[in-house]
């Protein structure tokens, strides 16, 4: 972004970025398609569950975190592999822990989901 935009410039401009960080996210990034088809499958879902509006807030607020955490991790990967094709330790470890966070997103879906759903 160039320093002389301020203001509702500015904010139009960020959004324009973001926008092409959502479709740069689904052309490259299977994972995302899928988690964001996950996200609009379950949160259509839970407007036929017998859960109260905070339930369903938190249910939906989980899947969100999942997208988030997604692109977050899709983020790190690109810029890993940005750096260059050769293994190393940090490199892994990035990619690794990045996965993790993602497998721990996931894990607060089906707790949060479970927890409203079976108790």
């Amino acid at each position: 972004m160039k320093p002389n935009k301020t203001g509702l410039k500015r904010v139009l401009y960020a959004t324009g970025y973001s926008f092409q960080g959502l479709r740069a996210a689904w052309n490259n990034e299977a994972a995302f398609r899928q988690e964001l088809v996950l996200l609009i499958v379950m949160t259509t879902l839970s407007f036929f569950l017998p859960v109260t509006k905070v339930e369903q807030l938190l249910m939906v607020a989980s899947l969100f975190i999942v997208v988030i955490v997604e692109l977050i991790n899709s983020a790190i990967e690109a810029v890993v592999d940005r750096i260059g094709p050769e293994r190393h330790e940090l490199s892994g470890r990035a990619k690794d822990i990045g996965s993790a966070a993602v497998f721990i997103s996931l894990l607060l879906v089906v707790i949060t989901w479970g927890s409203f759903l079976l108790f």
